[in-house]
């Protein structure tokens, strides 16, 4: 008998449809649903995140929505912890914890037995590093970080100066890859997950992000970003994130709208095609192409059915 918590995960790339399938999928099983995105956890952050809306949950309770201010940071360790005692809680009440969404290592991190290295760093080199990065050298940073590194270069992005200076930090200090720091854990999973995530022909998808992109302009997302702007959020984690970095280019005057919108939806896209890249290299997950919307319905089934069989449930429908 497995005495392990039950768990449903969704995955899959930005707009391939999460938020709608999901919510089929939490009627059938009782389930509630946790965010698995880095950035829904921040106040205000709505459109440009693709926040739920409260109409469009039809009951189902959502956990891990405005938990941050902006100005906050909000680190995977964090995520972690608060993740896995809403779990605790959500099988307490007898119903199913579900976790919906794209931003692989925070799900990871919960899934597997995923362990933090507290470690000391090294000021000097660091600001060493900083120093170049702020002389324009990110770029050559990130190739060295290829060279000592590749695995972890695979899984940072290269303007994501932060973490390609700590990738570069910990093999200073110990000589051991940052990547290898997880491949000793137990990859046996914590929970009795079903693991699912959703795909799509590349070329709808693509449409389907440029599409969404027009729609977020429509319903606003350029007076949320500036209204991080004008109120000084800026530097932070939190508008580092698709969508507002772009804008607050044009905001900054380095770029026209128009730009920045194309900017947006060229990041997005390939924000996408890394997500793919990482559920497909780090996770065990069992896909189901939405590609054809005419089959959506049938698909949910099988989706519900796998689950239901997986976990030994009895589905709602």
């Amino acid at each position: 008998m497995n005495d392990k918590e039950k768990l449903i995960v969704l995955v899959g790339p930005t707009a391939v449809g999460k938020t709608k399938t999901s919510i089929e999928i939490a009627k059938a099983f009782n389930a509630e649903i946790i965010s698995g995105d880095s950035m829904q956890v921040y106040k205000g952050m709505d459109i440009g995140t693709a926040k739920i809306r409260p109409e469009e949950m039809q009951g189902i309770p959502h956990h891990l929505l405005d938990i941050r201010d902006p100005r906050e940071s909000f680190s995977v360790a964090e995520f972690q912890a608060v993740v896995r005692k809403k779990i605790d809680e959500i099988t307490a009440r007898g119903s199913i914890p579900f976790i919906v969404g794209g931003t692989g290592l925070y799900v990871q991190s919960v899934l597997y037995d995923y362990r933090f290295t507290e470690m000391e760093g090294d000021p000097s080199f660091k600001y060493e590093l900083e120093q170049r990065a702020a002389a324009g050298e990110s770029a050559e940073l990130y190739k060295e970080l290829q060279a000592v590194d590749p695995d972890s270069a695979v899984d940072i992005h290269p303007n994501n100066v932060k973490r390609v200076i700590r990738a570069l930090e910990i093999h200073h200090l110990t000589g051991i890859k940052k990547s290898e720091q997880s491949k000793a854990e137990n990859k046996d999973l914590l929970y009795d997950t079903a693991l699912i995530g959703l795909n799509m022909n590349r070329e709808k998808l693509y449409k389907r992000i440029n599409k969404r992109v027009d729609l977020m302009m429509e319903e606003g997302l350029l007076e949320e970003a500036r209204y991080f702007y004008d109120n000084g959020i800026r530097e932070v984690q939190s508008v580092q994130a698709i969508g507002y970095k772009e804008l607050y280019e044009y905001f900054a005057g380095n770029l026209t709208l128009d730009a920045a919108v194309e900017l947006l939806k060229k990041n997005t896209r390939r924000y996408a095609k890394r997500q793919f890249t990482w559920f497909r290299n780090k996770m065990d997950v069992t896909w189901f192409d939405m590609t054809d919307e005419g089959e959506h319905l049938n698909k949910i089934e099988q989706i519900i059915d796998f689950i239901a069989g997986k976990l030994e449930i009895k589905s709602n429908t």
